[in-house]
Formats: structure tokens, C-alpha cells, sequence
């Protein structure tokens, strides 16, 4: 089990899904969590019960974002581990049916959310010589899924992202990593087999990985074993990943 002991981690996302279970997972592991989302209710309610630290703020603001990275920094000191969790697929449509306020909405989130976040903290890390940073990533980066335009750009946009950030900061001391966890048993997959567009639609609810899974393996991508991942995506859709992880095959 990974030891986070004394660790300052940020998570984005926080209050639902891959980001609460990353939250408690971690917290667990003795890392301090601050937990940033739009959602206060919530993430107050998580924050009781991992001893974490609540940031009501929304990614796709800057301003809000820097204010809330400052503020901890203040607080905690440092940022050891940046979790870019954020991200939504709402609406789901082709592109032809699609509003063009709404799609740039997910673009603000998916992928300026996470660019607004590793600017906020890479100058602290930077200053430390050391941090991690994981992009939650998708097979949706290397893909093209009918009614999904939006999430497959932003997501491969951010893989891109994840590419140029470790060839600016990998050499400084700075591991910049994405997670392709495959499809996971959250809210998300409740919107998408609603909206009845594409395979993913159709996929039966034990076809998902668990949220903890991918908790497990962002812990795991916060150690020096995951360094052969810098600068790309690590995929746990593979036996072989699953392993490197830590977690057992699926059945």
C-alpha cells in the first residue's frame, strides 16, 4: 500500500465519483487532501470525513482558481500532488446537433480547467524542485466516439497538455502524468447510457470498474514504480496495467 504520510494533495473534482473516492482512498494512505469542486455541500461533508480541507471553486475560472491554489499554499505550505479530476460530458450529441455555448462549456471544464490548475501550482513546485501532477485522462483521447466531439477533442487536447508539461518541468523535478481508467461506475455512465448514443451507451453496469480502482491507481502513479509513465497516459483497461497498479484482473 502506497504511503502518503505527511503528503499534500490536491484534488479537483472533489465532491463525487473518481474525485471523492481519490479523496478518501488517499486520506487514508496519511495524505492531507484538499478537496476543490463547485459542489460546498458535498465537499463539506467529505471533508469531515477524511480530515480534509473544503475549496468551493470552479476550474474553469481562473481567477477563483488561483485564489483557492494560493490560499492552501498558505496554508499547507506545498502542493505535493495535484489530482486533475474535473470533467463533464454534458450534453451528449452530434456535432451537427450540438450548442456551441454548451460545447464550449466543456472545453472550459475538460481541458482550460486543467490548464488553469497546473499553472496555479507549477510555480510552488517548481520553487520545491519536486510535485506530481495526474491528468484524468480517457480512451476518448485516442478515439473518436459518435456524439461525444466535445469530450474526445478535450481529452485528447489534454493528453497533448500532459506531453508538453513534462518536457518543460520533467527535467526540473516536476512527474506529469494522465490516467486512462477506461469506464467507471459513476454518475457520468448514467448520462451516457441515457443518452443511447454510441457503444459505451449500451454497456452493461458491471462492464465499469469501481471509482476505488482508480483511486488505487492514482496513489500508485504518485510513486517512482509509475516513472516509466511520464509524459503519456497510463491505461488500466490492460491486464498488465491492473498489475502494475496493484489490482487484481478482472473477471
Amino acid at each position: 500500500m502506497t504511503n502518503l504520510t505527511g503528503q499534500s494533495v490536491l484534488i479537483t473534482g472533489a465532491s463525487q465519483g473518481i474525485g471523492a473516492a481519490t479523496a478518501r482512498h488517499m486520506a487514508a494512505q496519511g495524505a492531507r487532501v484538499a478537496l476543490l469542486a463547485r459542489n460546498e455541500d458535498a465537499l463539506v461533508r467529505l471533508a469531515k470525513e477524511t480530515g480534509g480541507h473544503a475549496i468551493p471553486c470552479d476550474v474553469s475560472n481562473p481567477r477563483a482558481v488561483s485564489d483557492a491554489v494560493d490560499g492552501l499554499v498558505r496554508s499547507a505550505g506545498r502542493i505535493d500532488v495535484l489530482v486533475n479530476n474535473a470533467g463533464i460530458i454534458d450534453p451528449i450529441a452530434r456535432l451537427g446537433d450540438s450548442d456551441p455555448d454548451a460545447w464550449g462549456h466543456v472545453v472550459d471544464v475538460n481541458l482550460k480547467g486543467a490548464y488553469h490548475m497546473m499553472r496555479a501550482v507549477l510555480p510552488e513546485m517548481d520553487t520545491c524542485g519536486a510535485g506530481t501532477i495526474i491528468n484524468l485522462s480517457s480512451g476518448a483521447a485516442t478515439s473518436a466516439l459518435e456524439g461525444w466531439s466535445h469530450y474526445c477533442a478535450t481529452k485528447a487536447a489534454l493528453l497533448s497538455l500532459t506531453r508538453v508539461v513534462h518536457r518543460e518541468y520533467g527535467e526540473r523535478g516536476i512527474r506529469v502524468l494522465g490516467l486512462s481508467p477506461g469506464t467507471v461506475a459513476t454518475e457520468m455512465q448514467e448520462r451516457i447510457k441515457a443518452s443511447g448514443i454510441n457503444p459505451v451507451s449500451q454497456l452493461a453496469p458491471e462492464d465499469h470498474i469501481a471509482p476505488q480502482d482508480v483511486a488505487r491507481a492514482i496513489s500508485w502513479l504518485c510513486t517512482p514504480e509509475a516513472d516509466k509513465h511520464l509524459g503519456t497516459d497510463f491505461s488500466l483497461k490492460t491486464a498488465q496495467g491492473r498489475s502494475d497498479a496493484g489490482l487484481p484482473p478482472r473477471h
